[in-house]
């Protein structure tokens, strides 16, 4: 006999995160909301989202849920290729994080108590802007529609996160503008 998880994002959850997505203000808290609620949802041991920054080449921690502050002070170093979510703009399962060849920082993830993660990219149309990893402490299977769903919910999270750069930007502009002379600004 085959397992088949039990699928767990129905159409009022996905409805409801998606509404959330879309009204949030604040990033950063619709984040940790996103995080929980996946924890919750999946009785996972722990969510986070990071954000890359591709200036400096760095993935940066916008919110976590589940993690001590000692792991999350390990910052994920990126090399080209080294995140295969960053390759393939798809997916990534870690049966068993702890004895993985890609994974560093075997001593923390051990003592986090972490065996699995899940790792999905965080798309803004084609580019990946960060990561949402699901880490548990034992090894787990997720039902392929709620991996779909999880995927589409990232690319919705990625859209907020580019539209918050862009709005940012756009308000250094406007305070910068409106410093400038009356005369400099006519005609504009």
């Amino acid at each position: 006999m085959v397992y088949v998880p039990e699928r767990k994002i129905n159409l009022a959850q996905f409805r409801a995160i998606s509404h959330a997505i879309s009204t949030y203000e604040d990033v950063v808290l619709l984040g940790k909301h996103i995080v929980e609620s996946i924890c919750r949802t999946f009785d996972i041991m722990a969510a986070t989202v990071l954000v890359f920054d591709d200036r400096e080449k760095k993935l940066y921690y916008v919110c976590s849920h589940g993690l001590s502050d000692e792991y999350l002070r390990k910052q994920p170093e990126f090399e080209d290729g080294y995140f295969q979510e960053f390759v393939t703009g798809k997916p990534v399962f870690f049966e068993d994080f702890r004895n993985d060849p890609r994974v560093k920082y075997k001593d923390a993830i051990e003592k986090e108590g972490i065996v699995s993660m899940l790792s999905f990219p965080v798309k803004y149309r084609k580019n990946v802007v960060g990561l949402l990893k699901l880490y548990n402490n034992n090894t787990w299977m997720i039902h392929d529609d709620d991996k779909d769903s999880i995927n589409i919910l990232a690319e919705h999270f990625g859209l907020v996160i580019e539209n918050n750069g862009l709005k940012n930007f756009l308000d250094e502009v406007r305070a910068i503008m409106s410093n400038l002379p009356l005369r400099m600004l006519a005609g504009i």
